[in-house]
């Protein structure tokens, strides 16, 4: 696609011709970035959040367990639960439980819960909010009022709330055994009375399980290296295809001013064409009787004339061939014969110019083109290097055997050659670098050479001579009709 060119001031200009590979790459980057890192986000919150309510669901059914147990094992009525027990001030309010039953049920429970796996801090509240028990002895008595999250847990219905963060030292419940290695849990477990109704004590715990808090490490590592895997290979996937429709985009571009370039000129130059056949027809007979006639001074004048006419001739058939549409349908061609049919209509030429040919004629399998089209390809290089060495010089064509199922002819001349600007404007139409040239010649060349899968390369040197390589496809089995060309007589 078009490159934006930067204005005056190093500023690109964004309003200039759409650039598609610049833009997706830009946009395509942002958005699966910030898709990437959207998932990456939400697959982490997700593995922390359910790691975290699972760990607190296991630990929330081990204690209400562990106190309907020691309930059972000391023989006290199920109209009671250990949440109603684990208040010693309350002991006087239940005279129906044996006091050493309740003891013992009671401390049986918080034995349990301070020999909890991976446990920091254990403490129960009362229902006035007092720390009636915990694995610190300095918070036993104090009474938390002001504390929005215990309050919060007091009211709530569900088996456990929890939290995963790092300490706050402002906060005084937080008054742990051991400083955490990582980050801790901390899960609030209501005390239910009998009929569910009411949460009558609260045990907060806090725990560093390591071995979930390394499990949930590893995950976060597998889902980031996953999660920016997968965005990279989208995003190269995705540049790789826009790349292709980019240049596929590009070609169809040059390939679509192409033909909107001949098909302004088309009707015109057709006209035109058409229009001077005749004329240059009558003139260069006019000119051939007044040869007969005419003096010896009037002779050489005449001669002008006539190669003039031919000259533009020459110019007409150009250019009506290169209007003309072609056919996309393909023949086996011997491109040797073709080669030496064409040696022989230029040799008059070839005489004149005291140009070598070098041609070894060796038998090679037909390619696929056209007969007519072929030829007029041979007809725009013969002429091409015979005009480029005026005064002499060497014509070397080389055919090398078949490769691949391709077929490679190249012509050198020893001519004037071509400045590097004129060397990649060759194939442009109606360029030329001839005086009074029509530009139409390789242009026509490569158009004919890539409607039959093949290509064209020139190089050339200033001073030493032009190269010209072509790429045929070799015709192979049922499908082509070979053309053969008759050899010089």
């Amino acid at each position: 696609m078009p490159i934006d060119e930067p204005q005056e001031n190093g500023r690109w200009d964004w309003r200039g011709p759409f650039n598609l590979l610049r833009w997706f790459s830009l946009a395509s980057f942002f958005i699966i970035g910030a898709v990437a890192l959207g998932l990456g986000y939400i697959s982490t919150r997700f593995v922390v959040t359910e790691s975290v309510e699972r760990d607190a669901l296991l630990t929330a059914q081990f204690i209400q367990s562990i106190g309907a147990a020691e309930l059972r094992h000391a023989s006290i009525s199920d109209q009671w639960t250990m949440g109603d027990l684990l208040d010693p001030r309350q002991d006087s309010a239940y005279p129906d439980i044996d006091t050493l039953s309740r003891s013992a049920a009671r401390n049986e429970f918080l034995d349990h819960v301070q020999h909890l796996p991976d446990i920091l801090l254990a403490t129960v509240y009362a229902l006035d909010r007092t720390v009636i028990w915990s694995t610190n002895p300095d918070l036993i008595g104090v009474r938390f009022t002001d504390d929005d999250e215990l309050n919060e847990s007091f009211e709530m219905k569900v088996p456990v709330s929890s939290s995963y963060h790092k300490i706050d030292q402002e906060r005084p419940e937080q008054k742990l055994l051991r400083d955490p290695k990582f980050l801790f849990i901390e899960n609030y477990i209501p005390m239910f009375n009998a009929d569910q109704s009411k949460v009558v004590a609260l045990v907060e715990i806090y725990k560093e399980p390591e071995d979930l808090v390394e499990r949930m490490q590893r995950g976060f590592t597998s889902i980031w290296v996953a999660t920016i895997f997968g965005g990279v290979l989208i995003y190269l996937g995705l540049y790789w295809i826009v790349r292709r429709a980019a240049l596929l985009l590009q070609a169809q571009q040059k390939q679509l001013v192409t033909n909107e370039t001949f098909v302004a000129l088309g009707e015109m130059s057709s006209a035109v064409a058409h229009s001077l056949r005749n004329p240059l027809a009558t003139i260069r007979s006019s000119a051939e009787l007044a040869q007969e006639v005419a003096s010896p001074p009037a002779q050489k004048n005449i001669s002008d004339i006539i190669s003039q006419v031919d000259r533009m001739s020459r110019w007409v058939r150009e250019l009506l061939v290169s209007l003309r549409p072609m056919s996309d349908e393909s023949e086996a061609v011997d491109l040797v014969l073709a080669i030496d049919d064409t040696l022989s209509a230029y040799e008059p030429l070839i005489r004149r110019s005291q140009v070598e040919v070098r041609f070894m004629a060796q038998s090679h399998p037909p390619v696929v083109s056209q007969q007519v089209l072929l030829t007029q390809i041979l007809n725009s290089l013969f002429a091409n290097a015979l005009e480029a060495m005026p005064k002499g010089g060497v014509l070397s064509i080389d055919i090398a055997p078949p490769q691949n199922g391709r077929l490679y002819m190249t012509l050198n001349d020893t001519g004037k050659g071509m400045t590097k600007q004129q060397e990649l404007m060759v194939f442009k139409p109606f360029f030329t670098t001839k005086q009074g040239g029509l530009g139409v010649g390789l242009a026509l060349v490569k158009r004919i050479m890539e409607r039959f899968d093949g290509s064209i390369v020139l190089t050339s040197q200033e001073k030493e001579g032009t190269c010209v390589s072509l790429n045929f496809k070799v015709a192979t089995g049922g499908g082509y009709g070979t053309q053969h060309t008759a050899g010089r007589g």
